[in-house]
């Protein structure tokens, strides 16, 4: 029997399951009618797994959990044991348009960052959703160079150790010379004497959220 093409067309529901902290800034003097700008962090592959109190572990999570009144709504999912964010790209996208949709949020100035593995994550996520994210700051994280065209509209400010003894500083380096090429909107900062932790010195660092602030879709 000769073979012949087919093609089906069928629409199925996918149930998503992450979960996620939620900081809301605690503060009475936001007025009725203000929007909070929206972080989304995404955190490294040691804060993987069920126990929520892990994510506070690094980054942002662990700073809004000191500071109440942090001025950003920040999202922080936890990635599953033995997963990787590029895994978990819709549900990622579920969490911020139902917080987008039920809290005081400013769908035109939604950030993301994250760190190591969350670097990677912050690289890769805006290729797939392109019309979210107003700025992106990787930190300590990469992507195949090959992949600058699809970035060259998204302001990205990428951190990364010199010294780094996980992931290399040529991970960074490759996709901003890349983006830097094509004139894409893009910084690279490198601390000279850094390792992995690229974090703690990037996210005490005040400039990071001007620069935030400085971009909205």
């Amino acid at each position: 029997m000769t073979q012949t093409g087919h093609r089906i067309v069928k629409e199925i529901t996918k149930t998503l399951t992450l979960d996620y902290l939620l900081h809301i800034p605690d503060t009475e003097d936001r007025p009725a009618d203000k929007k909070w700008p929206v972080i989304l962090f995404l955190h490294g592959s040691g804060e993987r797994g069920s126990d929520l109190n892990k994510v506070k572990a690094n980054g942002l999570p662990h700073i809004v959990d000191q500071d109440k009144s942090f001025p950003f709504i920040v999202i922080s999912p936890q990635c599953p044991e033995d997963e990787f964010w590029a895994m978990e790209k819709e549900a990622l996208y579920a969490i911020v348009e139902h917080v987008l949709e039920n809290h005081p949020a400013d769908p035109k100035r939604v950030y993301l960052t994250g760190l190591s593995m969350g670097g990677y994550g912050a690289w890769h996520l805006p290729i797939d959703y392109p019309d979210v994210f107003a700025a992106v700051a990787p930190v300590c994280g990469g992507i195949d160079p090959s992949k600058a065209e699809a970035l060259r509209d998204v302001p990205i400010w990428a951190f990364h150790g010199a010294k780094d003894d996980v992931v290399p500083l040529s991970e960074s380096q490759g996709i901003v010379d890349a983006l830097e090429a094509i004139k894409a909107n893009v910084k690279l900062t490198v601390y000279p004497e850094g390792n992995h932790n690229a974090w703690d010195e990037t996210y005490s660092n005040p400039d990071l959220y001007k620069w935030f602030l400085s971009h909205s879709l």
